[in-house]
């Protein structure tokens, strides 16, 4: 008969441990002014965009451009920067990345309160922030391991995606509201939010060094990189995420959806962009009181079918209550395979490797969500929005079934023990 895993610690223990509540707060505060950002960006750009009379597609090819020139930058310094963050002091690293990002909103708040804020500029600033955000990712990801028992990772991890889906459904929806008094002041809300984020950050009092390993830094970068390819269980479940997303992902396609399609404005807009974070925020609750003790591998992949699945509903919808609880349903089944995904890195992957492996997680997620939207444009741009919707929803589940043979390992894993 098969072993019953053994209970987890409770949640209240977790919120016993101050220095994670601390960076949870940081998490939070962070993930809330970069959803209003991105959200902001790319209404103006697809604004910007069609008063200078480009077509439905290229305009929505403009807003996929942010995605591809995000993740540029994260191409280039992904491995150098989880090498980094398991060499230094991975909340110094943090916090050097706020001030980065910061500095880079004050430039989007005085473009657009004084309205000279182009498609270029809005573009160099995205650029900015993914060179950030390729530091950012792997020390944030390394770091909360640090600072909670490792008996309670597991309801840390499902904690930290909800500070995630949480603040993207606050996110877009303040996003909307803001957006309709101005650009400039939906900016200046994400600044003040980064400034809370370093802050919080400032207070954790636990050790953040890890201990450095011997070796270059090209060695350690190599043996990182070595341990992911190794480790099937970790491979198969971080491409799978890539080649998912990348056929499946449509938030590109929202402003498209709200103004030409659905015809629901700002408000409307930012609905869709909250949809996928109500239904994962709904799933992170549970998942954080109920985390999953058996099955894990079939339920990541039950996640990733249903993704797709809703994809294809959402791209047909032409009701926006259809299309937000598609979009809910969709976000809920992202959560289970996030979680399950992230859970057996983490409990794989030993401390000191943690960054590393974090790194070619995120130039993984990174690339499924940043060329998922460049993806979205281009098929567009040839299919229109719903065609581009509706293909990649089907391909999403294609590549579940494909995975599924190619990784059995990953679909058999049992416990997130």
């Amino acid at each position: 008969m098969p072993v019953t895993p053994p209970d987890l610690p409770s949640a209240r223990a977790l919120l016993r441990e101050h220095d994670y509540l601390r960076l949870w707060s940081s998490r939070w505060m962070g993930s809330f002014g970069s959803q209003i950002q991105s959200v902001t960006m790319g209404w103006q750009i697809y604004e910007i965009s069609r008063r200078a009379h480009l077509s439905i597609g290229q305009s929505a090819l403009n807003v996929s451009l942010i995605g591809l020139i995000t993740f540029a930058p994260l191409f280039f310094l992904a491995l150098p920067a989880g090498e980094s963050a398991d060499r230094h002091d991975r909340r110094g690293v943090l916090l050097l990345c706020y001030a980065g990002e910061s500095m880079a909103v004050a430039v989007l708040v005085t473009a657009s309160l004084m309205h000279f804020a182009t498609v270029p500029l809005l573009l160099g600033v995205a650029l900015v922030f993914g060179s950030s955000r390729a530091f950012f990712s792997p020390a944030m990801t390394a770091l909360a391991p640090m600072l909670v028992p490792r008996e309670h990772l597991p309801r840390a991890i499902a904690w930290n995606s909800l500070a995630w889906q949480s603040a993207s459904i606050a996110g877009p929806a303040m996003a909307g509201v803001l957006i309709a008094f101005s650009p400039g002041v939906a900016y200046a809300a994400t600044l003040a939010l980064y400034i809370g984020a370093a802050t919080a950050l400032l207070l954790i009092r636990g050790n953040t060094r890890p201990a450095v390993q011997p070796g270059s830094r090209l060695e350690l970068v190599k043996e990182g990189l070595s341990y992911v390819w190794s480790n099937k269980v970790v491979f198969g479940a971080i491409s799978l995420d890539l080649a998912a997303v990348i056929l499946g992902g449509a938030r590109a396609l929202f402003p498209a959806f709200a103004r030409d399609v659905l015809h629901v404005g700002p408000q409307g807009f930012g609905l869709l962009q909250a949809g996928p974070a109500i239904g994962a925020t709904l799933v992170g609750l549970y998942l954080a009181a109920h985390p999953i003790r058996r099955h894990a591998g079939a339920i990541m992949f039950a996640g990733v079918a249903v993704f797709g699945a809703m994809t294809v509903v959402f791209g047909l919808s032409h009701w926006l209550w259809v299309s937000v609880a598609a979009l809910a349903v969709l976000g809920g089944a992202d959560m289970l395979s996030v979680f399950v995904r992230q859970t057996l890195v983490q409990l794989m992957t030993p401390d000191a490797m943690r960054g590393r492996v974090g790194a070619v997680s995120t130039l993984f997620i990174s690339a499924s969500n940043e060329l998922g939207e460049f993806e979205s444009g281009i098929a567009a741009r040839f299919l229109g929005a719903i065609g581009a919707a509706v293909s990649g929803g089907i391909g999403a589940m294609i590549v579940t079934g494909l995975w599924a043979k190619l990784f059995p390992a990953l679909r058999r894993a049992d416990t997130l023990q």
